[in-house]
This record gives structure tokens, C-alpha cells and sequence, in this order.
């Protein structure tokens, strides 16, 4: 009779094992998605395509207070606006449980909405806004933080 009372008791707890075990993943999972994120940053320059000129990146003024967001789908939704800083650079942070990094690449790009005349009144000429697709360049781990590092392909003046 303890011979079936200890059989019962191990077969309970090898149950009740295998069906906390993928569970008690799932959440490892989601915990570790917690632990992430990724970036898209970069810096724009006051140029007609507001990418670095001729002169090199020293020689290439930056678009400071400049207003990006991030627009994903055809229909172009806003997912994030961010204003550059005085050194012209943007960073914009994304939740990976949100976001596809597949998706981001094919269907979100930068658009730049503040007019090229704010930081230089001889682009006055040029209408539109800066737009660049993402690429991917790779992950960076900080501490138990995965980063994933996206930046813009290089921007190009369209119309608005």
C-alpha cells in the first residue's frame, strides 16, 4: 500500500512538472523581452538631405530642435516623435514585445516635419520633408539590457 501512495505522489509531482516547466519558459521569455529594447538613433544634418556633406561631418552643420517621428504602415502612423538636440542627434526607444524588427524595417521610416529654412534660411527654396527608410546594424548588450540598434539608411527631401 505505500508502494501506490509514493507512485501516486511521484506521478502527481511529475505532472504538475511538466506543465509548470513550459510555463515558468513562457515567462523567462517575456522576462527577457522586458530586459530589452530597441533604438533608433542618428543625427541630421542641415543639408538639403540631411546627411553629411561634402566637407565631412565636422565641417557639416547639424539640424538642431528639429522634429522626427516615426511612421509605420501605408497609412503612416505616428508611432513616435522625438526633437533633436543641439548636436543634432535623435533617439527614439521602442518596447521589442510591440514591435516586429522585420516590420520596422519594411514598413516604418523617419520623417523629418520641421522645414530645411529653420536651420538655414538659404534652403528656403526647398520645400518637403526629410525622409529615410531603418536599417538594422546590430544588437549591444548592456548588462542584463539587449539592445537592438537601428539608424536611418540616409535621408532624402520629398514632397509633402
Amino acid at each position: 500500500m505505500a508502494f501506490k501512495a509514493t507512485l501516486f505522489v511521484f506521478l502527481s509531482v511529475a505532472a504538475v512538472a511538466i506543465v509548470l516547466v513550459p510555463m515558468a519558459e513562457a515567462q523567462l521569455g517575456l522576462i527577457s523581452g522586458l530586459l530589452g529594447l530597441i533604438r533608433i538613433q542618428g543625427t541630421l544634418f542641415c543639408t538639403p538631405n540631411g546627411n553629411v556633406g561634402t566637407g565631412g561631418a565636422t565641417a557639416t552643420p547639424v539640424f538642431s530642435n528639429a522634429t522626427v517621428q516615426l511612421l509605420c504602415g501605408t497609412a503612416g502612423n505616428v508611432i513616435s516623435t522625438v526633437t533633436t538636440n543641439g548636436s543634432g542627434i535623435f533617439s527614439i526607444l521602442l518596447d521589442p514585445l510591440q514591435f516586429l524588427l522585420n516590420s520596422l524595417l519594411s514598413d516604418c521610416k523617419l520623417l523629418v516635419r520641421t522645414p530645411l529654412s529653420a536651420c538655414n534660411s538659404s534652403l528656403s527654396g526647398l520645400t518637403g520633408l526629410l525622409s529615410s527608410p531603418l536599417q538594422f546594424i546590430g544588437n549591444t548588450i548592456a548588462g542584463l539590457l539587449s539592445i537592438v540598434n537601428i539608424i536611418p539608411v540616409g535621408f532624402n527631401l520629398i514632397n509633402n
